[in-house]
């Protein structure tokens, strides 16, 4: 019976596809929440108020937790490329192993040697030495970042690579493979979305406090840091660099382009679908609501350019799952415009002075920081569903990736291992999570006059 759970290369993908969808819940997070504790403990350095180093002590905690479970969930990866994708290893490793390795020796490094540091170093390092310790972690989590997507652009959009005699590739130009131009605009794009994230989740906290009346100060603080940074980022994961993304996947990846919009005929002055379902046997968008022209301007610029459609090209070049593709797209940029409107609503009655007063935009606000989350996972479904039937783009298929030796049945017994260790793990972080929550920012008493009167500061 011919089926898509006979192939082999569909559980390596999806084994892989569960693991990595895990793991980046939490650098996301950490990436987020980063520039906060800089922020923090630079503002703690000039004023002198101790509410930013409780914030900074408070919100370290919760980052080494992210920090941890991250590198807890991260190692398995490194083995699945040789375990699971052993034949893409062979073929590229001699490229994108050179970033993997620089992610692993400078940046982990960085970040892991100092964020011991920064949750329990304060006292004997200083003040200027742990807000040194606070740059250098939010250094290497970037760093980091950079350099793992200098690896993901490689796949995408591949450049200075040159093929070795033995047919696999090896690197030609060392300066055009890290400074590649989609490498750039993803990181910027993938990095504003991770300030979404952390500025949900400081928010999150902060309408938890308000509406429990605890921490007030610190629930102020975490309400106009995430607000305000919320709507920045939110704004800018927009525009310009989504706006770039959308316009790097129209010169390079045209069918991927198509297939987001479920656009079967191309032509000029091509339309938008705010909502549509795609009909791929029919091969046209079911009940679609459109925009005339706006994906010609945002893919080239010109509301006249022509865009093709996915029949200009051979079906097997088309990605394997455009149904996947085309939601996972629109229900990432629906969710990035509601982010703009919440934030936006938030930060003007902060502005006012009525955020901390108005019980229903709180309680959306609490609830509300799971999408981000969602909406970073099917940004990263669409460029990896989008790059299909390439592992990387106009080189090597997926088909020729995965490992031949590893079975179908070798490939289900590790998922259902890591779909019930990750299961366990995940119980773990929320309940230590739950904990430090609960407990709170540290509030330290001053005595005042009579040592039976102190004030919280």
């Amino acid at each position: 019976m011919n089926s898509v759970f006979n192939d082999p290369g569909f559980w390596h993908r999806l084994q892989f596809g569960f693991t990595i969808v895990y793991h980046y819940l939490f650098p996301q997070l950490t990436m987020g929440l980063a520039w906060f504790l800089v922020y923090w403990k630079w503002r703690a350095l000039r004023t002198g108020d101790e509410k930013y180093n409780q914030a900074v002590r408070f919100w370290a905690k919760i980052f080494g937790l992210n920090f941890a479970v991250g590198v807890v969930t991260g190692i398995p990866m490194e083995f699945q490329f040789g375990t699971n994708w052993s034949d893409f290893s062979k073929y590229a490793g001699g490229v994108i192993g050179q970033t993997l390795a620089m992610e692993g020796m400078f940046a982990f490094f960085l970040e892991s040697a100092f964020v011991g540091a920064l949750i329990w170093g304060e006292k004997r390092l200083g003040p200027r030495g742990h807000f040194a310790a606070a740059i250098a972690v939010a250094l290497g989590s970037w760093i980091s970042g950079y350099f793992i997507l200098v690896t993901n652009a490689f796949m995408q959009h591949p450049v200075g690579y040159q093929i070795e005699a033995n047919g696999s590739l090896g690197i030609s130009s060392f300066s055009a493979y890290l400074l590649n131009p989609w490498a750039f605009v993803q990181f910027a794009h993938n990095q504003l979305a991770a300030v979404v994230t952390g500025s949900f989740v400081v928010a999150a906290i902060g309408a938890f406090y308000a509406l429990r009346g605890l921490h007030p100060v610190q629930a102020r603080l975490y309400l106009r840091a995430g607000t305000l940074v919320g709507l920045i980022a939110s704004l800018l994961v927009a525009f310009p660099t989504g706006d770039q993304q959308a316009k790097m996947v129209g010169n390079h990846q045209p069918i991927t382009l198509s297939a987001m919009e479920g656009k079967f005929e191309g032509g000029k002055m091509a339309s938008v679908a705010l909502i549509g379902q795609p009909n791929v046997e029919a091969q046209r968008l079911d009940n679609p609501i459109e925009v005339p022209g706006a994906l010609s301007f945002l893919a080239y610029g010109h509301f006249g350019s022509f865009v093709h459609g996915l029949n200009d090209f051979p079906k097997d070049q088309w990605p394997d799952n455009l149904e996947l593709l085309y939601y996972s797209f629109h229900i990432m940029i629906t969710l990035g415009t509601l982010f703009i409107v919440l934030m936006g609503l938030a930060t003007l009655l902060n502005w006012r002075g009525k955020l901390e007063s108005s019980r229903l935009l709180l309680w959306i606000l609490m609830l509300a920081f799971p999408f981000p989350y969602i909406a970073n996972t099917l940004g990263w479904m669409t460029a990896e569903l989008g790059r299909q039937p390439w592992l990387i783009y106009g080189l090597f298929h997926t088909r020729d990736g995965y490992s031949k030796v590893v079975s179908n049945g070798d490939a289900i017994f590790t998922l259902i291992g890591f779909t019930g260790l990750y299961f366990v793990i995940g119980l773990l972080f929320l309940g230590l999570t739950g904990r430090e929550i609960a407990k709170g920012p540290e509030e330290r008493t001053t005595v005042v006059g009579d040592p039976r009167e102190a004030v919280l500061v």
